[in-house]
């Protein structure tokens, strides 16, 4: 049976995890907003980063580090699956192939840019964090989740943008700064939600943790 402390990192876990595996699904998709274009999981990611801040803030490095690494095998796991259900013959009824594999179906160089730019930001994210938390000797937790989000953000957007789309015609600098600053709105929105899981879960843990 689970403790009080493993079933809440198992939520964040889920939830980080969950919210990855959706951007990639609804990444295809773009939208504007304030007249910035950028995929419809720009919300969607960008949160994860609140989730794994709070989790480095809470537990600490290896175990967000942890999460990170099973967020990237479970990305894997679900471009695996959807490339296997597109490839397998629809029944004779099913006339949803062609609609199904467009929105579905990203090429494999889109796959590898999605996986790359999340697995290189996220553990820089990490890192990046727990640098300052070190710099800091533990105070300003905005500071430290304002940074490193937001510089972890910036590679994910060049390393994603760069790798999908370079070469292709698309304007890559145009989609990067766009999808970068919606990025950093939402960076800079999420830190309230960092204080409040962090107040509502610290006093639940552990003398550790404290």
């Amino acid at each position: 049976m689970l403790n009080k402390e493993q079933k809440l990192l198992l939520i964040l876990a889920m939830t980080f995890i969950s919210m990855l595996v959706v951007s990639n699904i609804i990444a295809v998709k773009t939208i504007i907003v304030g007249g910035l274009i950028g995929p419809a999981a720009v919300l969607c990611y960008s949160l994860t980063f609140a989730v794994s801040d709070t989790i480095s803030e809470l537990w600490g490095r290896k175990t967000t580090q942890f999460v990170v690494n099973i967020g990237f095998g479970a990305a894997i796991l679900a471009a695996i699956f959807i490339k296997l259900a597109i490839e397998m013959p629809g029944s004779p009824f099913w006339e949803n192939q062609d609609a199904f594999e467009s929105i579905l179906g990203s090429n494999l160089r889109i796959v590898a840019a999605s996986l790359v730019a999340y697995f290189v930001s996220q553990s820089h994210d990490v890192w990046a964090f727990h640098f300052l938390k070190n710099k800091t000797n533990g105070r300003f937790l905005w500071l430290r989740n304002n940074l490193s989000t937001m510089v972890s953000q910036l590679i994910d957007s060049v390393l994603f943008i760069t790798i999908a789309f370079y070469g292709t015609g698309a304007p890559v600098v145009q989609m990067i700064l766009g999808q970068y600053l919606l990025k950093l709105i939402i960076a800079a929105a999420d830190t309230p939600i960092v204080y409040l899981l962090v107040a509502w879960i610290k006093p639940k843990l552990k003398p550790a943790h404290a």
